[in-house]
Order: structure tokens, then C-alpha cells, then sequence
């Protein structure tokens, strides 16, 4: 057996596996997959083992057309010649800090896979289906040894439900994609202003009043947390309090903090109504509540929210000041201490530690909750401040600041923020208080037709991050990686991809999509909240199926064209330049087919701006690039041009702008363009 190690990765490695793991040594040879394919059990199986070795088999089938004789794992160990040998322990447990490793060795003749738990045999085998590769003739696994571990335990994805309800099948896909690329924590946020979608069986106007009829019954939510133990992921709950409790109070005003009459809240953004902490009521219906969610959610944790409240009805409130002033409660935040307090004490009796957004830090709270942080620049505090106070103060922490998927920030913003870069103040021990990160998909902006594609590929690189080496950080690889396993997630039924065209047939009335989807490439939607600045734009019930939403935050032929751009400025390659040419004769060409859409539409006419601005400069920059000694007009023609595409349309921007003014730079040096508007035109890109 000849190998090679490539603990770390080049560029030019030709496996693509995300998360990468700790240690890989490639070999020479390779495994044919054939019919006789087989798995065995070595040790008594378990659910978890019985479903993912199930589903490996089902999903090598699909990628290979493959008959396999046998569609199932067995535990005989009279069984001769298995292709596959598994070996573990014990079951795992759902819980920080379990032994989630494995090693895997892939020869000419047989696959071991050796794990401490069962859940790191779940991880070994979707490392195994990243492996599997194609010839001419068979597809097949490389020879290989990988020794792997992650370097996080918490690695987590949030799901708000509330401001847009996710039907179940929406969930199990997203668990399925979790588990592919080693996620581990499912993050339930069932609560807030928009809705209450956990069924009460003790205060059943909760979700009677507070859901519009969207929740989730308490058999469900069992059916989620099953499903989700099956892949080795853990199912935390939130229900978001003392605010973000318009939907709470809609079924119970008389806990509120204002008398007045609430109703379900149909915008986005930060509210006044908040719970009374002052009010017995108030703790006997959260109480009934938790004790309820606790029965049906295993997990230690139990997430009570915390943010975001600015106390604006208790400063108005004359019994809650006078309770401050009996209690020597000088501030809103000590309140809120207070109140979060009791909810510990209610959670501590039934076997539950409290984790919330990092409001609830404060000098009274107990080390024994867990502190999400989640603010930085945008909220006006410095980044992972309250991550690393949290750690030096004897917290446990998880960072989610940097992981805000519906932000809608390329991958790349995401991919290189570290929960514990590597210059940092923190002693070993409290760097061991950092347990990972979480994703965070918000869903003001979502519904069950893009969450997908809001979702992934993205966090699939954020789940490298947490996993795998803080020394993984070739951006070139990521891309690469992720390119194939963003169409591998759509074997798990994860829709990012398709629906894109489900959105564009629509928008078209099924005419032909092929322009817009060149649009789609090259424009990405607004991003930071500005898409819905103030809140008020969109409702909840507001159409997701326009443009803007069949965009993603990576839009691939801009991606392209950028790095083609940077290399030319580097070597002035002419095959370099022949591809950037070719760019711009399909972008050039898109308003022409644009405009041949026969049957019009007001959504069509919003979006024809973007076609004709795209084809206009894009004709402009092929006439430059072609001339010996482009003309003082066609350089003016760029500039207007420019400042046309420069202007958001329809909530998406092309996104190209800035590597359009950086090739135009280029091409002045390169012509030698030496009058004083050409100067000026170089000095202004």
C-alpha cells in the first residue's frame, strides 16, 4: 500500500470533503463498488447505526446505480468477506463533550471503520460518501486512512419557526443535511412576537391564540427530537422571554407588562411587549410551560431567549418601579436578572440549565448557564466581547456573532471568522469554555420554499469551521469543496438549488427562464436587514416568491469573474482574458433574450432594469477590450453605466460592480491611456 499524508490540504487535493478532517493519508489504489457491496455490524448494532448504515446504503445506491444484493447492514459475524466492518463501544450520548471520533481505512479489498461511539460511525460513513468517486468503467472509494475528531462540541444550526412556521418535512431534511456535514445541536427557536408554535397541553391558549394555527403538537415535536437522536444530533428549545412575547401575551395579556389588548405581530424588528417579572402569574404559566417542554425535550439545555429587551413597558409600569425600588433593583438589566433567575430555579427542578443570548450575563447569574453570544459591530459592541467575558468569567459560551446567515454575506465572511482565532488572551482553560458556534437562520425574510437555499451551501463551510482545523482556511479549497457537496445535499431532499427555478417559472409564467437565471448568477440580494430596513416593507404574510428570493448571497458566475479578474491583473493571461470575454458576451447578450419573453408581467418590468443595465455595460466593456485605443466616450459610457448598476433594483444588487471598475482599471494600464480624463477615470475605479 503506498500513501501519502495530507493532514492538512493543497489546493490541488482531489477529495472533497467537508468538514476536512484532522488527518488524512491518501493511497494509490482503490475499492470497486459492485453488487456484492456489503456492510457488517461487529458489535450489537444500535437505531442510530441500523438507520445511518440504511440510509448509506440507499444514497451509494442512488449516486452509482448500483443493485446491491443486500440493502441492509448485518450483525452476523459468521458473515465472510463484508466490504465494510464496523466497530464501536457504546452508544453515544447526546451531550457536550462526547466522544464523536473515528478512523477509517479504505484498502483494494476492504473498509474498517473504528469508533469510540455509534455517533462517530454516523460520521465515519458520511465521510465515506464523500470518498466515492467515478472512472470510465466504475465508481469506486480511494484507498485511505483518515483519523478524525472534531475540534468544537457544539456545532449548531438555530431554525426561527416563529416568524415563519417550517413544516415538519422541512425540519428532517435540514436534520439530514445537518448530520452530513457533522452538525450536532439543532437550535428550536419555537417562540416570539410572530408566534407560538409549541402545542400547551396545560395553557393550551398559547398556540390556540398565538399560532394563526401553525404549531407543532407535542407528538411532533417527539417525532423531531427521535429523528434528530437517530443522527446523532441534540434538539435545544427556546422560548424567547421576558420580550419577543407579543404571541404569548396574545393568549395571555394579564402577564404582560402594559394592560392593553395584544395581537400576533405581523412585522419584523424589536417590540415593547414584555412579561411581567413582578407578576406570580406570570412564573406559574412559564412554569406549567417548561415543565411541559421539558418532558418532551431530553437535552440539559433549555434556551430562555434574553434579548433584546428594552423595558420600555416596565419604566411605564408604576407597580413594576415600585417593585425595583422594595427590592433594590436600580435597572432594567438587574430586573431582567432577576426574572431569569427564577426561571433557573424552575428549570433546575427539572434537570435543566438555562442558556440564553448574552443579555442575560450579569454578575448574579449563575456559572451554570451557557451564554450565547451573538452581538458585534452591528450592534454597536466589539467583536466576541462578550464570548471571551463570558469564558474568563467562568461561563460556558457558544459564538453565533459571524454565523448570521440571513445576513445574506458571501461564505467567505463566514468561513474565516474563528470562535478562538488565533490571538487571543484566554488561558487554556477558558479557551475549553468555548464549546463551538451555532448558525443562526432568522426567518423575517424566509419561508419553507427559499429557507433551504438561505441555509445552504453556506453553513455546510460553517460546519468545517467548527469541525475541522483552526488551520483550514484555504478559501480556494472551501470553494471548490463546496461546490460539490452543495449538489450532493439535494440526494437529502434539500432544495436550494431547485427551487431557484421553481421561483423563476413562476415569476415568467413558465416561460423560458435561461435569461433570469443568468440574472440570478451576478445579483445577490440586499444584504444586513436592508432588504426590509425598518421592518415595515414585508409582512409576514407578504409574497416570498419574487426575484430577490430565487437570488442567493453567492452568486457563482460573479464569484467567477472576480477571481478571473484578480489573476488577470496578476499575469494579463489572454486565455484569462479569453474567459473574461466570454462572460461578457453572455452578459451582453441578456437583455436581447430578455426582452423576446413574450408575455409581460409588472413582476418582469421591476426586473428588466437589471438585464438592460447588465448588457449595456457589459457591451461597453467588450468595445473597450477589443479596441487598440478606446475612445474618450466609451470610457463616459462606463462611468454612467456604472453608476446605473451601482443602484439596488428589485432588493438585489449586481453584485459585479466593483470587478467591472477593477478590469476597466486594468485595461487603462494595459492601453496605456495617458490623458487626463483617462487618469481620472483610473483614480475614480
Amino acid at each position: 500500500m503506498s500513501l501519502f499524508a495530507i493532514s492538512g490540504f493543497s489546493q490541488t487535493n482531489s477529495l472533497n470533503l467537508m468538514p476536512w478532517p484532522q488527518e488524512v493519508i491518501l493511497g494509490s489504489s482503490i475499492l470497486e463498488i459492485k453488487p456484492d457491496f456489503t456492510i457488517l455490524v461487529l458489535t450489537k448494532s444500535t437505531k442510530r447505526i441500523d438507520v445511518a448504515t440504511t440510509k448509506f446504503i440507499n444514497r451509494l445506491g442512488g449516486r452509482t446505480g448500483v443493485f446491491f444484493e443486500n440493502g441492509f447492514a448485518v450483525s452476523n459475524n459468521e458473515l465472510k468477506n463484508a466490504t465494510v466492518e464496523i466497530s464501536y463501544k457504546r452508544a453515544g450520548e447526546l451531550k457536550i463533550n462526547e466522544d464523536e471520533s473515528y478512523q477509517l481505512q479504505v484498502s483494494s479489498t476492504k473498509i474498517t471503520i473504528n469508533a469510540t461511539t455509534d455517533i462517530g460511525v454516523i460520521y465515519a460513513l458520511e465521510t465515506l460518501l464523500q470518498l466515492v468517486d467515478n472512472n470510465l468503467n466504475s465508481y469506486y472509494f480511494p484507498e485511505v486512512e483518515i483519523n478524525d475528531s472534531p475540534r468544537f462540541t457544539w456545532r449548531g444550526l438555530m431554525i426561527d419557526v416563529a416568524r415563519h412556521f417550517q413544516p415538519i418535512d422541512v425540519l428532517k431534511r435540514n436534520l439530514d443535511a445537518m448530520a452530513a456535514v457533522k452538525m450536532n445541536v439543532f437550535h428550536w427557536h419555537l417562540t416570539d412576537d410572530q408566534g407560538f408554535r409549541i402545542e400547551s397541553k396545560t395553557h393550551p391558549k398559547l398556540h390556540q391564540l398565538g399560532s394563526d394555527g401553525l404549531y407543532y403538537t407535542q407528538e411532533q415535536i417527539k417525532d423531531i427530537v427521535q429523528y434528530a437522536s437517530d443522527r446523532g444530533i441534540r434538539v435545544v428549545p427556546e422560548v424567547d422571554v421576558p420580550g419577543h412575547a407579543t404571541a404569548i401575551l396574545t393568549a395571555y395579556p394579564e402577564i404582560g407588562s402594559k394592560d392593553t389588548i395584544y395581537s400576533i405581530e405581523r412585522f419584523s424588528g424589536i417590540f415593547d411587549p414584555t412579561l411581567d417579572p413582578t407578576n406570580e402569574k406570570t412564573y406559574k404559566i412559564l412554569g406549567d410551560l417548561f415543565g411541559e417542554m421539558a418532558a418532551l425535550f431530553p437535552d440539559t439545555y433549555f434556551h430562555i431567549g434574553g434579548d433584546e429587551n428594552e423595558g420600555k413597558h416596565w419604566d411605564e409600569n408604576q407597580k413594576i418601579q415600585e417593585f425595583k425600588r422594595k427590592n433594590n433593583i436600580n435597572s432594567n438589566h438587574h430586573l431582567q436578572t432577576f426574572m431569569n433567575i427564577r426561571l433557573q430555579e424552575i428549570l433546575a427542578k427539572h434537570g435543566k440549565s438555562v442558556m440564553g443570548w448574552e443579555e442575560i450575563m450579569t454578575d448574579n447569574m449563575p456559572t451554570s448557564a451557557l451564554i450565547h453570544s451573538w452581538k458585534g459591530s452591528n450592534q454597536g459592541d466589539m467583536l466576541k466581547s462578550s464570548l471571551f467575558k463570558a469564558a474568563k468569567n467562568g461561563y460556558n459560551t457558544v459564538l453565533s456573532n459571524g454565523y448570521y446567515i440571513d445576513l445574506m454575506q458571501p461564505v467567505i465572511n463566514h468561513y474565516l471568522v474563528d470562535p478562538i482565532p488565533k490571538n487571543n488572551n484566554l488561558s487554556e482553560l477558558e479557551k475549553a469554555r468555548i464549546l463551538g458556534g451555532e448558525a443562526t437562520m432568522w426567518s423575517e425574510l424566509v419561508t419553507n420554499l427559499t429557507i433551504d437555499s438561505r441555509i445552504w451551501p453556506r453553513t455546510a463551510a460553517i460546519a468545517e469551521r467548527f469541525w475541522s482545523s483552526g488551520d483550514i482556511v484555504d478559501v480556494l479549497s472551501m470553494y471548490k469543496r463546496l461546490d460539490v457537496v452543495s449538489f450532493r445535499l439535494e440526494e437529502l431532499g434539500i432544495t436550494h438549488i431547485r427551487n431557484r427555478d421553481v421561483i423563476l417559472r413562476n415569476i415568467t409564467n413558465n416561460q423560458n427562464i435561461e435569461p433570469l437565471v443568468t440574472l440570478t448568477k451576478v445579483c445577490e440580494p440586499l444584504k444586513n436587514y436592508s432588504r426590509n430596513a425598518g421592518g415595515t416593507e414585508y409582512k409576514t404574510y407578504s409574497p416570498f416568491t419574487l426575484f430577490a428570493d430565487a437570488c442567493t448571497a453567492d452568486a457563482s458566475d460573479a464569484i467567477i469573474f472576480k477571481e478571473l479578474v484578480n489573476d488577470f491583473s496578476l499575469t494579463k493571461n489572454e486565455n484569462i482574458k479569453a474567459e473574461i470575454v466570454s462572460l461578457l458576451k453572455k452578459w451582453a447578450s441578456n437583455y436581447s433574450q430578455f426582452s423576446q419573453l413574450k408575455k409581460g408581467s409588472p413582476i418582469l418590468n421591476n426586473i428588466e432594469p437589471l438585464s438592460k443595465n447588465l448588457s449595456e455595460i457589459s457591451t461597453t466593456l467588450l468595445s473597450i477590450l477589443n479596441s487598440k485605443k478606446p475612445t474618450k466616450s466609451e470610457y463616459e459610457n462606463f462611468n454612467q453605466q456604472l453608476l446605473q448598476i451601482e443602484k439596488p433594483i428589485e432588493d438585489v444588487e449586481l453584485i459585479i460592480a466593483k470587478d467591472l471598475k477593477k478590469l476597466v482599471a486594468i485595461l487603462i494600464d494595459e492601453k496605456k491611456g495617458s490623458d487626463n480624463f483617462l487618469e481620472k477615470v483610473k483614480k475614480s475605479n
